[in-house]
């Protein structure tokens, strides 16, 4: 294990890694820790910072990741660089707002051989209104695709930074490593704030520890934390014991205090997450500060879902288990709810589709429940011809169609990167999905930003797929929530032999209710296991059927005993057959197995 040197103020540098998805920002991290030997050779292995076997198995980061560095300059002196890794999908920029928050540098990673991608800009318009020191490195430059000049040229035109400032590196091969560490020490700046006469500390993240309670990720900007010393936290004026504190070496490191500038982590035997907010300021209680640090706004879920497990003996697990991933995921939210055909479940707030992704997948793996997950919806305004205003994440909720005024739907702005051939299918698409481009422009010779106008719940199941199958994987995007816009939303129900299932209901745009009550039925005709009864699949909006399917009846052969003779005698039997079904039918009611729930959820998200 390094050990870590007490330097002054001056020589600390605070910086994180900033990127689209998959520019290789982690790869990079690896190479930084093995050159500051923060790491041995022997202890090193790739994506070393991602703690979660999930973002190991996908290759993405999902939390932030903070680590210290001791780093000997060319000029002699030693440095003291804290380093956050951070995610580069779109449905986790919450997280490097948070990381940005704590530093005063960035890498600005962009991949050689793809260019500027939606999310560099975001994350580089991030890093400006933050005040943030930008430093591009065109990474992967050992590829054979690698097109240097055309991306020094993007960062030129769209992120307006000089190209001259760019360096050229590989995180894998280990190419521009000494330069980069060189110019950290030269071109970022030196802690901001660190002369208020109080200590104050921001808290960035925190996770959960079943032995230790809550622990925060903190950035120290002006005083010192010593062990054992009262806490007071300044959004609420709550009082709490500091009971370990230390840094990262990436694992954590014990210490007997932390620094103004540093980076690290405070045990505070908190045992409820929800009682530190993320953004808070931390200071000394015999010493308080009067005014906190500027935080951020606190995350809001966008995509709202169901989550019931599979079989209903395992609600307690399923309770206890949300409970806990809430811990150490700020972003997620929940509250109970019941279904007439699931049972007892959650209802679930996420930040996007990949984060409910996310979520599923770790109750499966960290907690061995089978889940079932009802159609993503988002938060609807719903004004009331009474003159009152309510917000619904549950088609479910909304009230009778004679009581609703108007109803508003969330839209976001979306930044779309794709090469010019695709402009027109994407165009095609974009209006398929009740959307409008209002701006193109033309990032280089091949490739162009195109800036549209969206729904939110349009984009949720099936947008970026059919962006990646268009653009045959060089499409990015990335958004920006808008404003509510009215619109003529309904709700959609969905009727097995006459009996509403409200797992299947949800809340589509009046145009596409017809086709999208088609295709479900059409759906639920496969999946449906056929009776002695003819069952009628309906689709219905405010009381009208708007789509039909029917599952014939299975046929009992009840000729099969005659031989020959009259045919009357066969006629006979087969009315009296008749007669059952319509008997059977009119008593018989159906039992939809949970199979066809899983199927027909898995098939429409």
């Amino acid at each position: 294990m390094v050990n870590y040197l007490m330097v002054e103020t001056n020589k600390i540098r605070n910086f994180c890694i900033i990127a689209h998805v998959d520019h290789g920002k982690t790869t990079l991290s690896d190479r930084l820790l093995e050159r500051t030997r923060t790491v041995m050779e022997r202890e090193m292995k790739d994506q070393l910072l991602d703690s979660m076997d999930l973002e190991r198995e996908r290759g993405i980061t999902i939390k932030c990741h903070p680590v210290s560095l001791n780093y000997r300059a060319v000029d002699g002196q030693e440095y003291l660089f804290n380093l956050i890794d951070t995610p580069g999908h779109v449905d986790f920029s919450y997280e490097v707002s948070r990381s940005l928050a704590a530093c005063e540098g960035a890498l600005l990673l962009i991949d050689a051989s793809q260019g500027v991608e939606a999310q560099t800009l975001a994350n580089a318009q991030l890093a400006e209104t933050q005040g943030l020191e930008i430093i591009p490195v065109i990474n992967k430059v050992d590829l054979p695709s690698a097109d240097v000049e055309r991306v020094s040229r993007q960062i030129e035109d769209t992120l307006a930074i000089p190209a001259e400032d760019a360096i050229l590196a590989s995180g894998k091969s280990g190419i521009g490593v000494d330069e980069i560490l060189e110019a950290v020490v030269k071109r970022l700046p030196p802690p901001r704030w660190a002369d208020h006469p109080k200590s104050r500390a921001l808290v960035f993240d925190n996770q959960f520890d079943s032995f230790k309670g809550v622990i925060c990720y903190v950035r120290v900007f002006s005083g010192t934390l010593p062990l054992n010393k009262s806490l007071t936290l300044m959004s609420d004026q709550r009082k709490t014991q500091i009971k370990e504190i230390g840094k990262f070496c990436p694992a954590p490191v014990p210490m007997e205090s932390l620094q103004e500038g540093e980076v690290g982590y405070v045990v505070t035997g908190i045992r409820d997450v929800a009682e530190i907010k993320i953004g808070d300021t931390l200071t000394l209680s015999d010493e308080p500060a009067t005014e906190m640090l500027p935080g951020y706004k606190e995350v809001r879920p966008m995509v709202f879902s169901g989550l019931y497990p599979l079989d209903t003996s395992d609600y307690e697990k399923l309770k206890k288990s949300v409970g806990k991933l809430r811990l150490n995921d700020a972003a997620f939210t929940f509250q109970s709810e019941t279904s007439v055909a699931l049972g007892f479940g959650f209802r679930c707030g996420f930040l996007g589709l990949l984060h409910m992704e996310i979520i599923q997948e770790r109750l499966r793996r960290e907690y061995d429940l089978d889940l079932i997950s009802t159609y993503p919806s988002v938060i609807y305004r719903v004004f009331m011809t009474s003159g009152e205003m309510i917000e619904i994440d549950n088609p479910l909720e909304l009230p009778d169609v004679t009581l609703i005024g108007r109803i508003q739907e969330p839209t976001i702005i979306a930044r779309i990167h794709a090469p010019n051939s695709s402009i027109g299918d994407l165009l095609a698409l974009v209006t398929e999905k009740r959307g409008s481009c209002n701006d193109t422009e033309t990032i280089d010779e091949t490739r162009v930003m195109m800036t549209c106008a969206l729904p939110l719940n349009e984009i949720l199941v099936d947008f970026n797929d059919r962006l990646k199958s268009i653009t045959h994987g060089y499409g990015s995007m990335d958004y920006d929530m808008s404003d509510y816009v009215e619109s003529s939303l309904v709700r959609m129900e969905i009727l097995v032999n006459n009996e509403p299932v409200d797992a299947f209901s949800t809340i589509v745009h009046q145009d596409k209710a017809e086709a999208k009550g088609r295709a479900l039925c059409a759906k639920l005709k496969e999946i449906l296991p056929r009776q002695l009864f003819k069952i009628a699949l309906q689709a219905s909006v405010g009381g009208k059927v708007i789509a039909r399917e029917t599952i014939s009846a299975l046929r009992k052969d009840v000729t099969a005993k005659c031989y020959g003779g009259d045919i009357s005698r066969k006629r006979k039997l087969l009315e009296k057959q008749k007669e059952g079904k319509k008997r059977m039918k009119q008593i018989g009611s159906v039992n939809i197995p949970q199979e066809a729930f899983v199927q027909i959820l898995k098939s429409t998200t």
